[in-house]
Formats: C-alpha cells, sequence, structure tokens
C-alpha cells in the first residue's frame, strides 16, 4: 500500500510538471510572435519560415541609413502588413533630416501619422539619437532633447507606443577582453565605430542612460518599450528597479540572450525569478535581419535561434551557446508565463494580432 501511494505521487507530480510547463515537442503548435525583426527588402521571404515554427513578426523600421531608406522600408513593410493580415505587424520610425529647420517638429508628426494611419503600430527610435545625430553646433543630439517634447507629447496622447533602442550593452563602455559575452565582444572588434570605450569623447553609458530615463520623466503617460532590455540587460536587478519606476515600459530581449544566458550560470533562480515577477512586462524577441539575401541561411538563423530560445525558457535542460563561455540550464517557466513573453504581451502592448 505505502509503495503504491508514492508511485502514485510521482507519477502524479511527473504529470503536474507535464501540465504546467512546455516541452520541445509543443515549439511547433504553441503561438509565437518575434516582437522584434527586420525586413530591408521588397521580396521578404522571412514569413515562409515564420509559418513553418508558428511564428508571427512584429518588424521594426529603423532609421539607420537614410531617410529615403525609412520610406522605403514603410512602403514594403505596408505591402507585407497587407499580405500577412493578422499574421505581421510593423512599426514606422522618422527621419531626422533637416533637424535645426522649424519646421522639423511639425513634418515629424505629420510623416507619424500618415504611417499609423496606413497600417503602423508604434514609433521606433533608434541609437542615433545620442551616438550620431547632431545639431547645427555640433552638438550630439539627447533623446530629452526639448525638440522632441512635443513629438512624444503627440504619441502619448495618441497611445501609441514607443519603442526605443537607447545607447548600447554596457560591455560597449569596456576593453573587448573585458567584455561579458562573447556575441559583444565580437560584434564591437567589428563595429569599432560604436565601441564606445575607444571614444571617451563620446556620452557614457551613464549619460544614455539618465538622458532616456529624463524623457519618461516628462512623459510619464507615454507607452515606452526598451529594445534589447532596455539596455539594462547586465542585470535583472537593476532592470527590475526601472521597472518599478516606470509603470508603462515593457521590454524586449532582441540581441540580449547572451547577457541573460551569463546571468544564468551565476543565478538561474535570479534570472528565473525576474521572469515570473515581470512576466506581463518582457516580450520575446530576436533582432534577426531579412536583407534579401541567402534564404537558406535566414530561415537556418531563424528555426535555430527560436529554437534554442524556446529550449531555454520552457525546459531545464543542461545548455551551452556561441554567445558565451560555460554551461547553463533551462529556466523551465510555467506555461502561462512563457505564452505572455512568446505571445500575450506583445498583443497587449503593441494592439496588434
Amino acid at each position: 500500500m505505502k509503495k503504491n501511494r508514492i508511485l502514485l505521487l510521482i507519477v502524479s507530480a511527473i504529470a503536474f510538471s507535464c501540465g504546467n510547463h512546455y516541452t520541445m515537442e509543443d515549439f511547433k503548435t504553441a503561438e509565437k510572435i518575434d516582437a522584434h525583426f527586420h525586413v530591408y527588402t521588397s521580396e521578404s521571404a522571412a514569413m515562409e519560415q515564420a509559418q513553418k515554427d508558428n511564428f508571427k513578426l512584429l518588424v521594426l523600421n529603423t532609421n539607420s541609413k537614410s531617410c529615403e531608406h525609412v520610406v522605403e522600408t514603410q512602403q514594403w513593410l505596408q505591402k507585407l502588413d497587407e499580405t500577412y493580415t493578422n499574421k505581421f505587424a510593423y512599426s514606422t520610425t522618422f527621419c531626422d533630416d533637416g533637424w535645426d529647420e522649424p519646421a522639423w517638429t511639425q513634418n515629424t508628426i505629420d510623416w507619424l501619422d500618415q504611417c499609423l494611419n496606413d497600417g503602423a503600430n508604434s514609433v521606433k527610435v533608434w541609437k542615433n539619437i545620442g551616438m550620431k545625430l547632431r545639431n547645427k553646433d555640433g552638438k550630439l543630439v539627447m533623446i530629452d532633447d526639448p525638440q522632441f517634447d512635443v513629438v512624444f507629447a503627440h504619441i502619448a496622447v495618441k497611445q501609441i507606443p514607443v519603442v526605443a533602442h537607447m545607447g548600447e550593452p554596457k560591455n560597449c563602455w569596456l576593453p573587448l577582453n573585458e567584455m561579458t559575452t562573447k556575441n559583444d565582444s565580437s560584434y564591437y572588434a567589428r563595429q569599432a565605430q560604436y565601441h564606445m570605450f575607444k571614444h571617451p569623447e563620446m556620452p557614457s553609458y551613464n549619460e544614455q542612460m539618465s538622458a532616456r530615463d529624463r524623457m519618461l520623466d516628462k512623459n510619464p503617460t507615454l507607452v515606452f518599450i526598451g529594445c534589447h532590455l532596455a539596455s539594462l540587460e547586465w542585470s535583472v536587478d537593476t532592470l527590475s528597479e526601472w521597472l518599478d519606476k516606470y509603470p508603462n515600459a515593457a521590454v524586449d530581449l532582441s540581441g540580449r540572450m547572451g547577457q541573460l544566458f551569463y546571468q544564468t550560470c551565476e543565478n538561474r533562480e535570479k534570472v528565473r525569478t525576474f521572469f515570473i515577477n515581470y512576466q506581463d512586462r518582457i516580450l520575446y524577441g530576436t533582432d534577426i535581419i531579412d536583407g534579401g539575401k541567402n534564404n537558406e541561411k535566414l530561415f537556418s538563423q531563424m528555426h535555430e535561434t527560436w529554437l534554442r530560445d524556446w529550449e531555454y525558457f520552457c525546459t531545464k535542460n543542461k545548455m551551452t551557446s556561441d554567445l558565451i563561455v560555460g554551461e547553463f540550464r533551462g529556466l523551465q517557466l510555467p506555461k502561462d508565463v512563457v505564452d505572455k513573453v512568446f505571445s500575450k504581451n506583445a498583443r497587449m502592448w503593441y494592439g496588434s494580432f
């Protein structure tokens, strides 16, 4: 009798565990949204792989090249949105051409209104603000510049989310050999112009974060989604404090899985607790780019990245990653938390799908 009871308890525990957590076999059937993707081509193939893996895509337009490129990308994304109804959504962004001209503010508002009316669900702000754009006096324009005030106030009134990549990972201000993740050291070895350790004349990490927070303080009703864990990727403790301070803010995970893996190596339970405590304010995203070249390589990157991250969030498997040095164990989050991170939060914060 005692043996039967023990066996029953073991079977019940296993059944509960399986029922409360996803497995790798659930990957294909669970509904998922990549809430930070990029498409820079008129003939995007990304939706082909997305549909195979049961993903929807939220694609962010970014002012990373020229105003002409922003307009062209807006046209491509609008067409994809019309083609893939309820499976695709996109942000708009604004140009900085004519920044020093009096008409810039109204022209920007008019452009954003047009894009939003055409189907965009949010406004993307990129790191060129604070790291590249300079005014006529040669001074870097930060995100809390008063010239943005009317634009952000207009967006806040319309209850449109601002999704922003402000600054860079904290590793960016360190020498390559002191960076905590391999993906950061590899990236900044290639992109020396953004490696702030080599540019002490540029604003510090703290100055970038402070400018963003001053902008949020001026716009308390603005819905704000911080790309890349709001550039607070290095500490879930610091990120928790920031989320507590700004209740209208959420974050996406794009491009910062390495920092999560690194912290998981050090203290898995702390990272797992962070996701459970802030389960309504974290959105899954990858920062993958479809540039219209080598579709097979793109499909492989999408599938392998999505599958790796699903394993990390849904199982307690021992894992390794080329993003970091070391072994870590998956978080095995409850199903309802995974559903929020991978799907429900993108719906809620962006009002799409």
